[in-house]
């Protein structure tokens, strides 16, 4: 029930960043919340990283669907992005604004660098490399700006399905039990 709920709220990120980001004037570049939210499941993926994969690439597929990129774009990334999540997840705790910032920005660049991959590999760039790749760092220090925001909300999805009291005041403050 817990990854239906960070699917649901990944879902429902995207769903406002999409309405929302035709308004700013910022372009084409958008905050890579699906990226954000498949590596906070990675990161807290303990033992299992099957249920976790499912959930990031359900995601990305719904925001597919949502945005109108080529079928499979953001659901690869987001699996890429969930397994790198993973990875990180025994070297890393993320906590505290700063590092959070740090990490998310970190997060935007690696999904840019991966999305932009995969648009080349599939012919999908629209523009010339240059301008993809701006675009792909303005998206990533966007990213890094709400990314804060994201890994608190995903938190506080975690901690409502906490079945202790000890393991919610762990997943309130960022530390997965």
């Amino acid at each position: 029930m817990r990854l239906v709920a960070q699917v649901f709220l990944a879902y429902f990120m995207v769903l406002v960043m999409a309405a929302l980001w035709r308004f700013l004037p910022i372009g084409r570049a958008i905050p890579d919340v699906v990226a954000l939210s498949a590596v906070y499941l990675g990161l807290a993926a303990r033992e299992r990283l099957a249920p976790s994969m499912l959930a990031a690439v359900v995601m990305g597929y719904l925001a597919d669907l949502l945005i109108g990129t080529p079928s499979g774009l953001l659901s690869t990334s987001a699996g890429v992005m969930c397994l790198l999540g993973h990875f990180v997840q025994g070297r890393l705790i993320v906590r505290g604004r700063l590092v959070t910032a740090g990490f998310a920005l970190m997060i935007g660049l690696v999904s840019g660098a991966v999305l932009t991959a995969l648009r080349a590999w599939h012919g999908l760039l629209s523009e010339s490399l240059g301008s993809e790749i701006v675009t792909a760092l303005l998206s990533a220090l966007l990213t890094g700006l709400v990314g804060p925001l994201v890994f608190r909300l995903c938190r506080r999805v975690d901690a409502r399905f906490a079945r202790t009291r000890r393991e919610r005041d762990a997943a309130a403050e960022g530390l997965i039990p």
